[in-house]
């Protein structure tokens, strides 16, 4: 049952509540090995109960946290508990001004100073360093006044590029070339269509179909890709087994994913215990890849180009007659699904946090997998596979002026961007630097992607979107 808060939205209890889950789910992966499960979410229910009551509520998930790292903190020094991020701190600050009762001092410093964090966004807020600011959707910046020489731009990204722009070592390499970027994700089919494009140098949606539609509504004819991402389907290791008895899963070097098998068992409705000899996950659940939403999120309009396709008979969909030839079948794909988050972000965090049980089979980008091992967070019983057939998801900068050129020329141009890209598992055009990365952290990828086909067109991607987006009302 949802939490009730007086003088709040139920959307925005069922953000909070979805939040909280994730975070905990974060704290118990971050604490397990020194803090029982139970200790772990007995402090987080104690910490958001000091919270009952109060009227806003968007930054008390990281306020939550913040409490039960540092009450959970190991009195042993050599046990190192992971120290909050810079957004919690910036919650705390937005705490102190937005949601005490106690009278506070006044202070010099304006609210617009203050980020209002949203609870997608809270991860990123507060990277005011070197040269990159991140904005949750719809806040001003509360970054200090460029140096001398120093260009702001400001653009609006994928998501899925958020943690690139966070990372230090890029912020370093725009200052050294007098840019300091400032950056709010949004969702690629949000930039193409309901993003106010008016007050940012520079859009950068995740598919070349999102943008171009901005460069023909806007008359523009520069863009710029300076690096690309496959679609793969992540699963684990007794699921792959299962599926490769089913034919679904091809193992080998690089394990692939047999789209025209799965569409078969998914779209007559198969589950996991109609299997033969499965004992391994006897579950009585249709067998169906866990995706975005698509009707917000690219990853999930690239994995509909896909399915698309293949329904069409390996065709690319063009016209209303193979619109309305393919809509059932996609529309069975994701209404089957039940609740879909908004970013890609949502789904593979749940498969690197929750096991097989939840997410036996999700839809992600190569990127997401290839940068999560980095961070050690691969476990030895996870799979990257790729769908046959498969898109790239090209990431398509439009410079909306002459200041949003120039870090459409850095990203292409610049030698050290383009490695730092490849360390968050993206592709940049080195197949050898990419692949090295991805070597070293011991995962198996398709140095050469052969079986890729193209997204459709721009409307007809819209009109099949539109399609599924009214099943499901």
């Amino acid at each position: 049952m949802s939490r009730v808060v007086p003088g709040v939205a139920a959307d925005a209890v069922q953000r909070e509540e979805l939040a909280m889950r994730r975070m905990t789910e974060s704290l118990v992966e971050d604490l397990s090995e020194n803090v029982p499960v139970d200790q772990v979410t007995s402090a987080v229910g104690a910490a958001h109960h000091r919270f009952t009551g109060k009227p806003i509520r968007e930054f008390v998930p990281i306020l939550v946290e913040r409490i039960v790292r540092r009450e959970l903190a190991d009195p042993d020094p050599t046990v190192r508990v992971p120290a909050p991020s810079a957004a919690v701190r910036a919650a705390e600050l937005i705490a102190r001004e937005s949601n005490t009762t106690e009278p506070q001092p006044k202070r010099s410093v304006s609210r617009r100073a203050v980020v209002p964090l949203s609870i997608g966004a809270a991860v990123v807020v507060a990277g005011v360093v070197a040269g990159v600011v991140l904005l949750p959707g719809g806040a001003e910046a509360p970054a200090a006044a460029p140096a001398a020489g120093v260009t702001v731009v400001r653009g609006v990204v994928g998501s899925e590029k958020m943690s690139f722009f966070a990372d230090e070592r890029v912020a370093k390499v725009l200052a050294d070339n007098g840019i300091r970027v400032e950056v709010e994700p949004a969702g690629s089919r949000q930039i193409a269509t309901t993003v106010d494009l008016g007050g940012f140098d520079f859009a950068f949606p995740s598919s070349i179909p999102a943008a171009e539609r901005i460069q023909r509504q806007r008359n523009i004819t520069t863009k710029y890709t300076p690096f690309s991402s496959p679609i793969a389907i992540a699963t684990y290791r007794p699921i792959a087994d299962l599926l490769t008895a089913a034919g679904v899963i091809r193992p080998g070097p690089v394990a692939t994913f047999d789209m025209d098998k799965y569409l078969e068992l998914a779209g007559t409705g198969v589950q996991w215990d109609d299997l033969p000899g499965n004992t391994t996950y006897p579950v009585a659940k249709n067998i169906l890849v866990s995706t975005t939403d698509p009707r917000s999120s690219n990853s999930a309009a690239m994995y509909l180009s896909i399915a698309s396709y293949v329904a069409n008979d390996h065709t690319i969909v063009r016209g209303a007659t193979a619109e309305q030839h393919v809509l059932p079948a996609l529309s069975k794909l994701f209404l089957a699904q039940g609740y879909t988050d908004n970013s890609s972000d949502g789904p593979f965090n749940q498969y690197l946090t929750n096991g097989m049980g939840p997410t036996p089979l999700v839809c992600i980008y190569e990127a997401q997998f290839v940068e999560a091992a980095g961070k050690g967070r691969i476990k030895p019983d996870m799979v990257l596979t790729y769908p046959t057939p498969t898109v790239l998801s090209s990431h398509t900068l439009v410079p909306l002026n002459p200041t949003g050129d120039k870090i459409g020329k850095l990203l292409t141009d610049n030698a050290e961007l383009r490695r730092l890209a490849a360390e968050h598992g993206f592709r940049t055009g080195d197949t050898a630097q990419f692949t090295s990365v991805a070597a070293e952290r011991s995962v198996p990828v398709a140095a050469d992607l052969i079986d890729v086909v193209d997204v459709p067109a721009y409307e007809t991607l819209e009109h099949l979107l539109d399609g599924v987006a009214n099943a499901y009302n």
